[in-house]
């Protein structure tokens, strides 16, 4: 069987488990985890508070400081009310393109992860080859913000990180961060027609949802001139916005979802601190006047670091050399990136598939992103005998 052959059966085999990120993930650690050590890699799961999903680190190569880890996460988004042609959870072959939910995003760079260990297992390896699979990164990265304290309580150091979402095999260098809230309006009930004897919670939530997009009018204001971003930008996005029972009852609760994609240092406590100040200093103060227990509650979802753009970057050189590429790109979507940057790893982004298929039905990989990734892990290989 050749690399690419295995990779693809591999990959048939992880589309199969529904990791989607509500659910367990552990069949899929499981089947990582047996793989991994069938080909000489030393395994640990860490397992969340209710034992219900697990992140993965495995290493093959010396017990040593330093080393490249191989990052990917295990969980997927929905398949309900999306109109796929067939079994989401059972890949399909067509014209060169492998279908099915997770295969871009990002079961295809894990596959490829995976098929690597016996080649990897062979050699000689100087520098250890970490293998970091996590859960629930679809959510707010939960599992690598986990992960992470975890590996660094244990004393793990290692030097670079390849973080393969898909970028058609590009190379990024640095994206946004990822901040969610769901923010809890708690009012009074009433009849609709004495407004003013109750405490309209969506009509606070209205006001709470002015004002934030008040804000990601500033925050246009506050981009450098010199950003790379697309667009420039922090932005911010409504998600959400519900309440209320019926036309002539004064709503009681409601709830406001919510996110920002900070790209600069700052911006976020900006963002926080305005509208903190709106809520204390204004909406509550309103509310509570006619109703002592009225509140605003805000719960923190995710809050996701971006990853900075460095002027040294062992990461993005090493992968421009195995690739051969002399560019190297920014991106505004969010990736586990950035914390490994935050345990002191030079990191980048690169991945087969399009991000543009990710999260679609009918989600697909093109056979030939596998070999470019294939052929740019080989060489990773190569270089970690030297």
């Amino acid at each position: 069987m050749t690399l690419q052959e295995r990779t693809e059966a591999i990959l048939a085999e992880l589309i199969a488990f529904p990791t989607i990120s509500a659910d367990s993930n552990l069949d899929m650690m499981a089947y990582m985890r047996g793989w991994l050590e069938r080909h000489g890699a030393r395994v640990e799961l860490f397992q969340n508070e209710d034992g219900s999903k697990a992140n993965l680190f495995a290493t093959i190569g010396p017990d040593i400081e330093g080393g490249v880890v191989l990052s990917g996460h295990s969980d997927v988004v929905p398949v309900a009310d999306q109109d796929w042609t067939t079994d989401p959870f059972a890949v399909r072959e067509e014209g060169g393109l492998l279908y099915g939910r997770g295969s871009c995003d990002m079961k295809g760079f894990i596959a490829c992860a995976l098929a690597m260990a016996e080649p990897l297992s062979k050699m000689d390896l100087k520098r250890p080859v970490h293998f970091c699979f996590t859960h629930d990164e679809e959510v707010g990265c939960l599992g690598a913000q986990a992960l992470v304290p975890e590996l660094q309580k244990r004393g793990y150091r290692p030097a670079t990180a390849i973080v393969g979402e898909p970028t058609m095999m590009r190379i990024i260098e640095g994206h946004k961060g990822c901040c969610e809230y769901t923010a809890r309006f708690t009012g009074l009930e009433g009849h609709g027609s004495a407004p003013d004897r109750g405490v309209n919670a969506v009509s606070y939530a209205v006001r709470y949802v002015t004002r934030l997009l008040e804000l990601a009018e500033e925050l246009k204001t506050r981009a450098p001139a010199s950003s790379r971003f697309d667009p420039p930008w922090t932005t911010l996005n409504i998600g959400r916005l519900s309440g209320g029972v019926a036309h002539n009852v004064i709503p009681g609760r409601a709830e406001v979802e919510w996110e920002m994609r900070p790209m600069q240092a700052g911006d976020a406590e900006f963002v926080k601190d305005a509208i903190g100040a709106y809520v204390e200093g204004t909406l509550l103060p309103a509310m509570r006047a006619v109703h002592p227990k009225a509140d605003i509650a805000t719960e923190v979802i995710g809050e996701v670091t971006s990853l900075e753009p460095m002027e040294e970057n062992a990461a993005r050189d090493l992968v421009a050399r195995l690739t051969g590429q002399n560019t190297c790109e920014l991106v505004p979507f969010n990736t586990e990136a950035g914390l490994f940057q935050g345990m002191g790893m030079s990191v980048v982004v690169c991945g087969p598939g399009s991000i543009e298929q990710a999260h679609k039905p009918d989600e697909f990989i093109a056979r030939d992103q596998l070999s470019q990734c294939l052929d740019m892990l080989q060489g990773l290989a190569a270089s970690l005998e030297a």
